[in-house]
């Protein structure tokens, strides 16, 4: 302890209030630290308000969900045991203007109990209770259709009167995905219309407001309705697919935040060898007094960390300051805003990172100026003798150590976590090895002839050189900026060029199987030559699985979406295009056999199904069990007809259900078509495709935009380290500097070949940040996405100039200090 106290006392004297020497140490810190702490408290403050919000973001303490039909007279009684009931109904349909005008809507008919919590609001306004001629429309719909407020609208057969204009809609978040504004009328109101047929596509809802636990009222309920094929969800899992995403999404930012923090960790590094090769006579005089090493790595051990922890406060002032900012800039783009609060689990982790990282990164620098003999400090650092490296291997293996635990335990996907990690260790060793093969390289090349270039090949190997550092940084900031540019570029390119030559132009639901021929016939009065497809279309839930009931799973395995809710189910007697028998066979177009059913191959994957295995689903009410008999391909980007499960004739077709529709043709006349067919078939929702391709081309950017921010960090930390090795290696610079001046070299000649220098470190890593990048770019594109391979090499080609260019840059305007340097005075002070 006395050691320590006495430590304490040195590293005391010699801290300097404005940081000098280890300011690198501290911006290195603040950058990593911030950014993980405001990728974590943003996505805690967001997933917390969802829970909070819970009751009014649902609507009810829980909530009973069933397709294509009501609830049964013994159902409501069973819900109304349980609490006050609030019912809605939620169906696709088409708004229809005076004037003709279409637009697609979500109809959602509500009883006057609605909202059981949360408070429906109107512009300029409250909500009454609706009456059977009035409804409350979202503003998306009246810029659509040129709305007013007392003025007509039409759904369905029915003429109603826009009674208001709604301004908030306690519920929206956890309706989920929409294809078109919402429009609400009363359940009377929605009878009018004529929609609700058998057959129809809609869901009814069951909102309630319960005096018992709702996982113990959701249990009880559907104990005793196990095969109906109700899907529940409770108040604090109002909107489980945004926090799923939200929670996966934050997650991969802060890896992706982990990783800037890792290249600062380099910059932390390179700023304390910078710092202690200024304190080196300070050290020598120490040990010539009779310092230990152990002492002397005391003293600049408790700087480093006394300076840590004051970059790391900083770092998590800003990760908190820096969430009402993002709220106020992105609050449009958020699913909820959420109200300031300090979310101190994130700021835990990022300050535990960051320690981490601060002590793996200054452990070779710390342990190097304590091992050192004095007459080698006073030598400085043109001695030629190292100290013993297992002893930093140690230290930095034991941190990188706790960072990979952090990660496995705090990750909700530990396996993703893993691979990120091995990864990035990966492409760490890479650039390490590449690192120390330039510098091997450098030192045997044949000596150009032209001193310029022989200088700047000398400067990547010569003592003192920072090269090793320069790449890995670099390297890691390039290639994580060009695998984001290649992302990007090939998903905006199969969005905007692939998808459309590919995609129908109007896609149609509840198009009665009666009044096919006629739909046809009204399409093709007005283009001879589109192409209609219809397959039949109704929604139910799987139930069961081999020999595995749904409702028994604590959790929904890896990659088994399906089990969530609701599916689109079908049958057909021929394979449906896009898809390709992977295993099994088709059945005859005249099978009348046992019903069989053939099942996506990832789903059949991630659920261990083999041919011949049962599948269970309740549709209509009821249960119904086909025999697996093929695994399908599927081509889901083709935005045609794609189902996870396919059934033969006879396992469905006596199920009430209506025929979806897609309709190809060339572009402009997509409009008239719309006003033909919404006036000959009010009950059937036709939607153009384009607006759902902008609708997910907005999702990928919003994302985008997310990662692109985090991997802005990674690049802001891979200068910071290309300033800090720059500034540790400025002695050895000065020096080389100074000799080539004494022997007759210009300024000019001196800036001249660091440029070189430079230049050729960094074509070296553009090179291998385009192939690393664009590697991994069609691994995410292409295997993970499914998407076709359409990067825009003209936009990668520009960020690694953009990479080089800031290289060079930051290189030249480095060493305008050192030509600054007067041979006399740095001859006396070297």
């Amino acid at each position: 302890m006395t050691e320590w106290r006495l430590a304490w006392r040195f590293a005391r004297r010699e801290l300097d209030a404005r940081f000098r020497g280890l300011r690198l140490l501290l911006v290195c810190l603040i950058l990593g630290v911030g950014a993980l702490a405001a990728i974590g408290s943003l996505t805690q403050s967001i997933t917390g308000e969802l829970s909070a919000r819970g009751r009014s973001l649902l609507g009810g303490d829980l909530e009973l969900s069933v397709s294509q039909r009501t609830a049964t007279d013994a159902e409501r009684r069973s819900m109304a045991r349980l609490g006050r009931v609030s019912e809605t109904l939620r169906m696709q349909s088409m708004g229809v203007n005076f004037g003709g005008e279409t637009a697609p809507i979500e109809l959602k008919a509500v009883d006057r109990a609605y909202p059981l919590y949360g408070t429906l609001t109107l512009q300029g306004g409250t909500s009454p209770p609706l009456s059977p001629t009035e409804t409350y429309v979202g503003p998306a719909l009246v810029e659509r259709l040129k709305l007013r407020v007392d003025g007509p609208v039409r759904f369905g057969t029915a003429r109603f009167t826009v009674a208001g204009i709604i301004a908030d809609e306690p519920d929206r978040l956890s309706e989920g995905f929409t294809l078109g504004a919402v429009a609400l009328v009363s359940l009377e109101g929605l009878q009018r219309t004529g929609l609700i047929a058998p057959g129809s596509l809609y869901e009814s809802k069951y909102r309630i407001a319960s005096r018992y636990d709702p996982a113990t009222a959701i249990k009880a309920f559907t104990d005793r309705y196990p095969a109906q094929g109700w899907d529940s969800r409770t108040r604090d899992r109002a909107s489980p697919g945004a926090e799923r995403f939200l929670t996966r999404m934050g997650e991969f930012l802060v890896l992706v935040g982990l990783t800037a923090l890792v290249i600062a960790g380099i910059g932390v590094g390179n700023g304390v060898s910078s710092y202690l090769a200024t304190r080196r006579s300070s050290i020598a005089t120490l040990k010539v007094l009779g310092a230990t090493s152990g002492l002397i790595a005391r003293v600049y051990l408790l700087q480093i960390v006394a300076v840590s922890a004051i970059g790391i406060a900083i770092g998590l002032a800003v990760g908190i300051a820096a969430v009402p900012l993002i709220v106020a800039v992105a609050g449009d783009v958020l699913p909820v805003a959420p109200r300031f609060a300090i979310q101190v689990l994130p700021l835990v982790q990022a300050a535990a990172y960051g320690l981490l990282i601060a002590l793996a990164f200054a452990a070779p620098p710390l342990l190097a100026a304590g091992a050192v003999p004095a007459a080698g400090l006073l030598r400085g650092v043109h001695d030629g003798r190292r100290p013993p490296r297992w002893k930093a291997a140690a230290w930095m293996g034991a941190a990188f150590a706790g960072i990979v635990a952090l990660v496995l335990t705090t990750s909700e996907r530990p396996w993703f976590g893993a691979a990120f990690l091995a990864a990035a260790t990966g492409l760490l060793l890479l650039l390490s090895i590449l690192g120390w093969s330039i510098r091997w390289t450098a030192a045997r090349l044949p000596r150009p002839r032209r001193p310029l270039l022989r200088l700047a090949v000398s400067a990547l190997h010569r003592p003192g050189a920072r090269t090793g550092a320069l790449v890995v940084a670099l390297g890691l900031g390039l290639t994580l900026f060009v695998l984001l540019a290649t992302i990007r570029t090939s998903l905006d390119a199969n969005i905007a060029k692939t998808v459309p030559a590919r995609a129908p132009a109007l896609f149609a639901l509840d198009v009665p199987p009666a009044q096919e021929s006629s739909f046809r016939a009204t399409i093709v009065n007005f283009q001879p030559d589109a192409d209609i497809q219809t397959v039949p279309l109704m929604r139910g839930t799987i139930t069961a699985y081999g020999t595995t009931r749904v409702a028994d799973l604590k959790t929904i395995p890896e990659g088994a979406w399906a089990l969530r809710g609701e599916r689109g189910l079908t049958f057909a007697r021929t394979l449906p295009p896009g898809s390709e028998l992977v295993a099994g066979k088709w059945w005859s177009a005249d099978y009348a056999g046992k019903p069989l059913v053939s099942v996506d191959e990832r789903m059949a994957q991630a659920l261990h199904l083999k041919l011949g295995d049962p599948l269970t689903i309740s549709v209509a009410g009821q249960e119904r069990t086909a025999t697996i008999a093929s695994f399908r391909k599927i081509e889901w980007d083709n935005m045609g007809f794609n189902f996870v499960m396919v059934f033969s004739p006879n396992a469905l077709s006596d199920v009430p259900h209506n025929l979806a529709a897609t309709i190809t043709m060339p572009p402009g006349r997509e409009r008239a078509i719309l006003r033909a067919l919404s006036a000959r078939f009010p009950s059937t929702s036709v939607v153009e495709v384009r607006e759902v391709i902008g609708q997910v081309r907005d999702i990928v950017s919003q994302m985008a935009t997310a990662i692109a921010a985090a991997a802005g960090i990674a690049i802001l930390a891979g200068i910071a380290v290309l300033i800090g090795a720059i500034a540790a290696a400025r002695e050895t610079r000065t020096y080389d500097s100074v000799i080539l001046k004494t022997l007759g070299a210009t300024r000019g000649q001196i800036l001249a070949a660091q440029a070189l220098e430079y230049l050729l470190l960094a074509a070296i890593l553009a090179a291998l940040a385009a192939a690393i990048g664009i590697a991994g770019g069609w691994y995410v594109v292409v295997e993970l996405f499914a998407f076709d391979w359409l990067p825009d090499y003209r936009a990668i080609a520009l960020t690694l100039a953009t990479g080089v260019g800031v290289t060079v840059g930051i290189g030249l305007l480095g060493a305008l200090p050192i030509l600054s340097a007067r041979p006399a005075r740095a001859l006396r002070e070297l």
